[in-house]
């Protein structure tokens, strides 16, 4: 009796090695990856490559992980780099001796801008990022940060920093680099236009030659310059935009002319309240404020002009009035031409004795950027004390409506940075969207030069369009753009590796005159429709005898492809949208090398956490992405 519970141990733990030992055998990554919901490989799949985080980097590895979830930005990033591809590095080599201002500019520094080195260095992150990999996989952020190092010639401190800093840092380089190479472009656009239009002598260029206003005159220059129109309708940074703040005074309503500014991210400041929401964020910060103690410049030439009138009725002799008159009249002219600019030889009253006017300041957006960056400022700022964290819940959205009724822009959240801590110490955490978007169609891919060539390719695509697509309603272009789900990538795949029909099969005895395989009564047929047709059931329903005449040949494939392509369609817009509401709610979170899966009523209840938010515009207006 002693030694049964000795031997009961023993058996036990004896069946605990053994089952230990057969996972283990069987499955070895079981043990590996210390997580058993993740060991399918369903659910492998459903990973995402993470960041690692040797010191304090979650604020840099946040960043790249929501920009790597833009489907926007990463297509701006292949256009971009495959423009300066093509164009050559000689193009991004010439630097200009002065700006658009005529200031003179860094030659290193700008250079550096043509080249586009932080560009460059992240595509490659975004793209190590989307990968897909089948097991658990972490990589490094060093090689981005050494690009960032370069670029800004300095050395990226190891202490905790601010997300929002790094990103508005990121994303300003970004904007710069795009314009410089844009303008390198043009350069080098009107410097071919010029030699273009001086070697057939429709230009006359005479260098060193001065003409009657003593400056170098070039003929011909505003003919070579429309060569460069075709630049002013590129597709521009993603994440830029524009807004213009309008004033206007209350005493004489006048609104001087507004300067628009260029942001890559809008900063709302958020209300020291227990709660509020993104939309009162948004009113708070477009809201109409007014201001005092303003000198209006139409009211101060109207104080002038008052001035004036009384000197003119004071004054004795006639010179003394013709020459009050003479500044009297270019007062109204400057009234009534532009009041922001002052009359010339006009003497006006000091500015100190100038009314002071009570204006209203409003700001707007004039430019919608793809990408709207929102950053929620909860910082709060006390000049006695430290400053501390507001820790607010803010509400937000899934779908951003912006702009009034006419300019109307809807935005889709696609990503979400949030802050856990204090105001000087704490983790950052992403959350992305699950989107797989297609690859970019490229109908020309055996040419080399590809989607940009200067000249329009002489090939041909193999593969048809389909109109007959856009002929029922559904536009070719939103299901060639279309993000791809995760539960739509096994489908994908698996019709893609199931075997294709031989060419024997494919082949019907008609008539030279018939329509082809690919086409029928003027409209191109997809490629599951041409499958069906190639079947061996559908071959044997639409083969026709030989003595059939054409017009019942006709109409037999006519009626068999309207009812195949009908079919398909509404299988495949039912399936999409049945499958596409369940992939649609699910979300990564982030934490470094940690990648979960979350939906998004988890990310939408991050009230207290959120910091940044990342909105894509809606191409279709509609729900789906």
């Amino acid at each position: 009796m002693p030694d049964k519970p000795l031997t009961v141990i023993t058996y036990a733990a004896s069946a605990s090695l053994a089952a230990i030992a057969l996972v283990y055998f069987f499955n070895p990554n079981y043990l590996i990856d210390s997580e058993a919901s993740t060991s399918s490989p369903s659910t492998r799949k459903k990973g995402i490559v993470g960041l690692s985080n040797p010191a304090n980097d979650c604020f840099i590895n946040s960043i790249l992980q929501s920009l790597a979830g833009l489907g926007d930005l990463r297509l701006y990033l292949i256009r971009e780099l495959h423009r300066r591809n093509l164009d050559g590095p000689e193009v991004y080599m010439t630097v200009p001796e002065r700006d658009k201002r005529g200031k003179s500019i860094d030659a290193k520094n700008w250079e550096s801008l043509q080249r586009g080195e932080v560009t460059q260095g992240l595509k490659d992150i975004i793209d190590s990022l989307n990968e897909r990999p089948i097991y658990r996989k972490t990589i490094s952020a060093a090689n981005f940060i050494r690009v960032l190092e370069s670029a800004f010639d300095t050395r990226i401190s190891k202490s905790q920093q601010d997300a929002q800093e790094l990103l508005q840092v990121v994303a300003e380089r970004l904007s710069e680099e795009y314009h410089a190479g844009r303008e390198a472009r043009k350069r080098a656009k009107l410097f071919q236009a010029m030699s273009i239009a001086r070697s057939t002598g429709c230009a006359e260029v005479q260098e060193g030659g001065n003409d009657s206003n003593g400056g170098e005159r070039l003929s011909g220059y505003e003919s070579a310059d429309k060569a460069i129109e075709p630049f002013e309708d590129e597709d521009g940074f993603p994440l830029e935009g524009k807004t213009e703040a309008q004033i206007e005074c209350q005493l004489c309503y006048f609104k001087p002319k507004a300067n628009p500014t260029t942001f890559v991210m809008l900063t709302l400041s958020v209300p020291q309240k227990n709660s509020t929401t993104l939309n009162d964020c948004f009113d708070a910060h477009f809201k109409t404020e007014y201001i005092d103690d303003y000198k209006c410049d139409k009211c101060r030439l109207e104080h002038a002009l008052g001035l004036r009138s009384r000197d003119l009725a004071r004054a004795s002799s006639e010179e003394q009035k013709a020459s009050i008159e003479v500044d009297i009249a270019r007062i109204h002219r400057s009234l009534e031409e532009d009041p922001e600019k002052p009359p010339k030889g006009v003497v006006l009253p000091d500015i100190k004795y100038a009314p002071k006017r009570r204006i209203s300041r409003h700001v707007q957006m004039i430019a919608f950027p793809k990408v709207l960056v929102v950053h929620l400022s909860r910082s709060i700022y006390d000049p006695r004390s430290s400053s501390t964290k507001n820790a607010a819940k803010v509400a937000f959205p899934e779908r951003l409506p912006m702009g009034g009724i006419l300019d109307r822009r809807n935005y889709k959240l696609l990503g979400m940075v949030t802050h856990k801590g204090t105001h000087n110490s704490g983790h950052y955490e992403t959350f992305r969207r699950q989107h797989l978007y297609a690859p970019f169609s490229n109908s020309n891919a055996r040419n080399h030069s590809g989607p940009y060539s200067a000249s329009a390719s002489p090939d041909v695509s193999v593969m048809p369009n389909p109109k007959g697509l856009t002929n029922l309603g559904t536009p070719a272009r939103a299901i060639s753009n279309r993000p791809i789900t995760p539960n739509q990538e096994d489908q994908l795949s698996a019709s893609t590796s199931s075997p294709s029909p031989s060419p024997s099969s494919t082949s019907v005895s008609t008539p030279s005159t018939r329509p082809s395989s690919g086409s029928i009564a003027g409209g191109t047929l997809p490629k599951s429709s041409i499958s069906s047709f190639a079947s061996p059931h559908a071959s044997t329903d639409i083969a026709a005898p030989r003595s059939q005449s054409r017009n019942e040949l006709g109409a037999s494939l006519l009626r068999s492809s309207s009812s195949l392509l009908g079919k398909n369609v509404a299988d495949a817009d039912g399936g999409r949208l049945r499958r596409r509401k369940k992939a649609n709610d699910r979300w990564w979170r982030i934490s470094d090398e940690k990648v979960k899966e979350c939906k998004t009523s988890d990310v939408l209840a991050m009230q207290k956490e959120v910091y940044l938010l990342f909105y894509e515009i809606d191409k279709d207006g509609n729900d789906d992405p």
